[in-house]
């Protein structure tokens, strides 16, 4: 374990853990000789040589001093280790979550990233301090105890000796058994986590919806499992622990037995065996105390195995030195990608042309979104490319396509913060006033005028007071002041009031200005204005691209879809000849 938390330990950590681990080793070798000398101490005071006694009085006032000096530097250095392990676990959790492909956020690891940043990581860092610090002594100490025993009695130290290989077995059965517990229930932790964080978060869609019955079911189930889990883990230690106590004092019982066996038959004097078994009893408690801290060992080991795995999960492949795109056009070229097997786009083809507006439609389910999320490289596809101006994306590499790539989904997230904050976290390096502009742009000022605090109002914890459409013009203000060439905008509006949906109209006019534009279109003025459409098949191809007005004309299933979308939404056609005149619908008035 200590290997391992040293690798992921800065080397100021790994140095202040070494120089911790070094005095402890001392303090417990001075800690065995300080026992050691109780043998001829009290062989001394019982057979009242009271001129020894003096000596070996001061010999172990000695010992004892350096001992308690060790120790204190032990102790010192071992709260800063820990203070610098943990800053070090942190750190490295932040650094491999910003390194992470996008897509492994895509499952909801709240639970999982939360129990490694608070419970298991302060948990590691105070290891060597609170948990190896009694294990090695608990070792070392009798370690050093059963050498001198040689000294003084060979047959009282090798019944010692032939006592450790079955003292090692249980401890490391204590190990196994907490291991094993500790791996269930931090699973069933993180997952409680998960459920209860969910829980708290929908509490204003479970109370629109009127039950929450299934919600509170999968809390109370998540709970549940993590209940028994730790009931598992506390029955697996405790017989664990329970059969290493009674290894231990089986040791000692048969140093007793021998030592009065041999009491008996002359060849130990009294006094010395008394010594002896003074001795004993200080071999086996920092034994007995390592047994009961072992389980922190292994619940150590679980954070630190959660950690490899983090480590062990695959990024996307990056270039050596980033290809430069000749322009800002999107080429899928044979695309196939699915999710855990299950292939959503099959050898998918299309271009979307630089400075141009390329609208997504189909049935649920054909794959749009998928397809934004492949352009904003969350995922490599399995079979084909996907390219930026010519170049596929992994020979851009993600920071490129980042820089390059404005996406703005429909599951829009803001922070506790501002209204202008969240928007400026889209460019922190522009002026307060180009925020606003942008912010003006995307007709975010309406917002702001209505809550009190203007444009420095907070929005609650994921925009909670914002209602969705709100959420979404935040967001596409957010893409217009990063001003990337490409922006990706899921047009999720079918649910959006009048007001916002006019609003955000308005914003993706102002964006598609010189930019290369995808859009997920359900808007029917968005998907008529598209420079290019492209007509998902549902089945991961494409049924039918071109504009608006040559996809009418031909009368097929983008027709279809337009006379069933102008249907739905109550607009009153402008003449009965369809093809020819579908492209100018208006909206019917209010009889």
């Amino acid at each position: 374990m200590i290997r391992r938390m040293l690798h992921y330990s800065s080397a100021r950590a790994r140095r202040l853990v070494l120089i911790e681990l070094a005095f402890v080793a001392a303090s417990a070798i001075l800690q065995g000789v300080a026992f050691l000398l109780l043998v001829p101490l009290l062989g001394s005071l019982f057979t009242a040589k009271t001129d020894a006694v003096g000596g070996w009085l001061l010999v172990e006032a000695i010992v004892a001093a350096l001992y308690f000096a060790t120790a204190w530097v032990a102790s010192q250095v071992g709260m800063e280790a820990s203070t610098a392990v943990l800053e070090s676990l942190l750190e490295r959790l932040g650094d491999r979550l910003v390194d992470l492909p996008i897509a492994w956020f895509t499952t909801d690891r709240t639970g999982l990233t939360t129990s490694i940043a608070t419970q298991g990581a302060m948990f590691v860092s105070t290891a060597p301090y609170a948990v190896l610090r009694p294990i090695l002594t608990g070792f070392v100490t009798p370690a050093t105890v059963l050498v001198g025993m040689y000294f003084f009695d060979w047959r009282l130290a090798v019944a010692m000796t032939v006592m450790v290989p079955v003292l090692a077995v249980g401890y490391r059965t204590i190990h196994t058994a907490i291991v094993r517990g500790d791996k269930v229930h931090a699973e069933a932790v993180s997952e409680a986590s998960s459920r209860v964080i969910e829980f708290a978060r929908v509490q204003p869609t479970l109370r629109t919806a009127g039950d929450g019955s299934v919600a509170d079911r999968l809390v109370s189930e998540a709970l549940e499992n993590q209940h028994h889990a730790y009931r598992r883990l506390l029955f697996g230690g405790g017989a664990g622990i329970a059969t290493f106590a009674g290894l231990v004092q089986l040791s000692m019982t048969v140093v007793l037995v021998l030592g009065t066996f041999l009491a008996i038959g002359g060849s130990v004097e009294p006094a010395t065996l008394i010594a002896l078994l003074v001795l004993g009893i200080r071999f086996n408690e920092p034994i007995m105390n390592a047994g009961d801290l072992g389980g922190g060992v292994a619940v150590a080991r679980t954070t630190l195995d959660q950690l490899d795995a983090l480590y062990a999960v695959e990024p996307l492949p990056e270039p050596a030195a980033p290809a430069v795109p000749k322009d800002w056009s999107v080429e899928f070229r044979d695309v196939t990608f699915g999710y855990r097997g299950s292939a959503v786009l099959r050898g998918l083809s299309f271009t979307a042309p630089a400075g141009r507006m390329t609208a997504l439609v189909g049935p649920s389910g054909s794959g749009k979104t998928t397809i934004t999320k492949l352009i904003a490289r969350f995922y490599d596809p399995e079979v084909g490319s996907v390219s930026i101006g010519g170049v596929p994306l992994p020979d851009l590499g993600t920071a490129v396509v980042e820089n390059a790539v404005a996406p703005v989904f429909q599951d829009v997230y803001l922070f506790d913060d501002t209204i202008l904050n969240n928007i400026w976290i889209g460019n922190p390096d522009v002026s307060r006033d180009e925020v606003i502009a942008a912010a003006r742009r995307a007709r975010v000022d309406e917002i702001a005028r209505r809550l009190p605090g203007g444009w420095d109002a907070r929005v609650g914890e994921g925009g909670s007071s914002l209602s969705g459409g709100e959420r979404q013009r935040v967001s596409i203000a957010r893409a217009l002041l990063k001003d990337a060439p490409i922006v990706l905008l899921d047009e999720a509006t079918s649910a959006l009031d009048i007001g916002n949906e006019i609003a955000i109209g308005g914003a993706i006019d102002h964006a598609r200005t010189g930019r290369t534009m995808i859009v997920v279109a359900h808007r029917l003025q968005t998907i008529m204005t598209a420079d290019r459409i492209i007509m998902l098949d549902g089945e991961g191809g494409i049924r039918e691209t071109g504009t608006h007005a040559e996809l009418l004309a031909a009368d097929g299933t983008y027709a279809e879809y337009w006379r069933e979308r102008v249907h739905a939404a109550g607009w009153q056609l402008a003449g009965t000849d369809l093809p020819a005149h579908l492209a100018h619908p208006t909206r019917k008035e209010p009889q």
